[in-house]
């Protein structure tokens, strides 16, 4: 048997083997799948997760989190098949501290270039897709209108969305004792079709911007007397942080270089 390359110093990944009790709806062909790396503060990206609160923050790796009795997530298999998973990793009650334990219940958003529909690839490369009859599944390899899908936010419930296909129906749930469906041939908004999605904070855009604005203050006076070629007094180390962050920190450099050359020969 062939073995895959492994470079010194690689830490070797281990596999979750994922037993019947992890799945509401088991699959039969796959046995041994890869857990969803979360490192806590280790690296530079925050691989924490969050919920997605406008249609405009969904995109990169997410959850659904379905309206299920038993906290379940929409999953696929290597064959394509869509079913719900069981969600083992949330703090209490709360779906909104959901995350994965297994790469099948993540999906990658990608929004659809011209329009306001949005793809998600399941973790084998296919596309989450709903044909004409309701059934969902993730084995296209190509996007059409059957993997686009539109997010419609719940009014009254904050962070909670509606998934429509492109026939305008809604990705639905209908559970008994034994198991949890999932369709989208709803006709109709109701609890059955409202969803929470998780994303990774990291590609949250109000994150984003924000750690990136922190990022722009970090600047010591040094480094801007450095930039200035003079000492700075409180007053103009202020002044071009503040630039910094608001965009014309360049201009605010030249201007405190031009002050600097006035008070040398008054």
């Amino acid at each position: 048997m062939v073995k895959p390359l492994q470079f010194k110093g690689e830490k070797k990944s281990r596999k979750r083997k994922v037993t019947d009790t992890d799945e509401v709806i088991p699959s039969n062909d796959d046995s041994n799948y890869p857990a969803v790396s979360n490192p806590t503060g280790s690296g530079r990206e925050d691989d924490s997760w969050v919920t997605a609160e406008a249609p405009a923050d969904i995109i990169g790796p997410i959850i659904f989190a379905l309206p299920s009795q038993e906290p379940c997530c929409l999953a696929c298999d290597s064959n394509g098949k869509v079913f719900a998973s069981r969600i083992v990793n949330f703090v209490g009650e709360d779906l909104a501290t959901a995350e994965p334990h297994d790469v099948r219940q993540v999906w990658v958003a990608c929004r659809i270039a011209g329009t306001e529909s949005i793809s998600f690839k399941g973790y084998h490369g296919g596309y989450l897709s709903c044909d004409k009859f309701g059934i969902l599944s993730a084995s296209q390899e190509a996007i059409s209108s059957e993997e686009s899908f539109r997010c419609i936010p719940t009014p009254d419930s904050a962070g909670m969305f509606n998934v429509q296909t492109e026939r305008e129906k809604f990705i639905t749930i209908s559970e008994d004792l034994k198991q949890v469906e999932v369709r989208g041939d709803a006709e109709l908004i109701s609890f059955n079709t409202t969803l929470r999605i998780r994303m990774q904070a990291r590609f949250k855009p109000k994150l984003k911007a924000s750690k990136e604005s922190k990022a722009r203050e970090k600047i010591s006076r040094k480094e801007l007397e450095d930039v200035v070629g003079r000492r700075l007094n409180d007053d103009e180390v202020k002044r071009l942080k503040k630039a910094r962050v608001q965009g014309d920190y360049h201009e605010a450099i030249l201007d405190v270089r031009v002050k600097g050359k006035h008070d040398k020969y008054s």
